[in-house]
């Protein structure tokens, strides 16, 4: 008698979009900024809904989004709805709560801000092949090829750093959702505000695997930003 197959983990994204974007200095967050005649959180959430692979998407919105209902998501699975905490990473705690409810701890999922939308379907493959065969969790990265410099508080320089070994890290964080749930929460009770899911899962005591993408997976931060996501996503054939 041949053996069972084992049942497949499904992949689920959370995406943190409660952020005010107030180095932008619009009134507007960045994710609703217009880009190729649509909000920036459009383009990024159908990449997200649409992508083969991905089972369901929660995005996560402030209690005082005024923007959102305007939003026209093209996909035939709309995204899972939670509301935002203080900080992003009590954002991400409140999608995996609210995934919670519909997926497994064992279940993957993929952290993916709302700014960068240009990510490409590749990378998304890309980083589930490397995660599930690895099985630790992992992020997509770009290796860093400029000379890194340290400076103090006057912006002088202090040391020049060594790049070997250093990377961009980027977005999607790809992870277990209870592991990530469990290091987010500890994270908290430990008073440290983490900047990314990756580095809870690293104060947990594991190590995320690096998953080299592609560098146009931008963030957008500043109004130039704009401009240069509109250039990628138009030569990329998604705009």
């Amino acid at each position: 008698m041949s053996a069972e197959s084992p049942v497949r983990r499904r992949i689920w994204a959370v995406v943190p979009a409660a952020g005010a974007g107030q180095r932008m200095g619009v009134p507007v967050p960045k994710q609703y900024l217009p880009l190729c005649g649509r909000p920036v959180i459009a383009h990024t959430l159908e990449r997200l809904c649409n992508h083969p692979r991905i089972d369901g998407v929660v995005v996560v919105l402030s209690a005082a989004d005024e923007w959102w209902q305007e939003i026209k998501i093209a996909s035939a699975r709309p995204p899972l709805r939670a509301v935002g905490g203080a900080e992003r990473c009590d954002s991400v705690l409140n999608g995996l709560e609210r995934l919670a409810k519909e997926a497994d701890s064992g279940d993957w999922v993929l952290v993916h801000d709302a700014a960068r939308p240009c990510l490409r379907d590749e990378d998304i493959d890309r980083l589930i092949d490397a995660v599930t065969a690895a099985g630790d969790g992992g992020l997509l990265g770009v290796p860093v090829r400029d000379t890194m410099k340290r400076s103090d508080a006057n912006g002088q320089i202090s040391e020049t750093v060594e790049r070997e070994g250093l990377w961009h890290a980027l977005t999607p964080q790809m992870f277990t959702l209870g592991n990530l749930q469990h290091a987010l929460d500890r994270a908290r009770e430990q008073g440290i505000t983490v900047t990314d899911d990756a580095q809870a899962m690293e104060l947990a005591g594991t190590r995320p695997h690096m998953v080299e993408g592609h560098a146009d997976n931008i963030k957008i931060t500043r109004q130039e930003d704009l401009a240069l996501a509109e250039h990628y996503l138009r030569r990329n054939g998604c705009a």
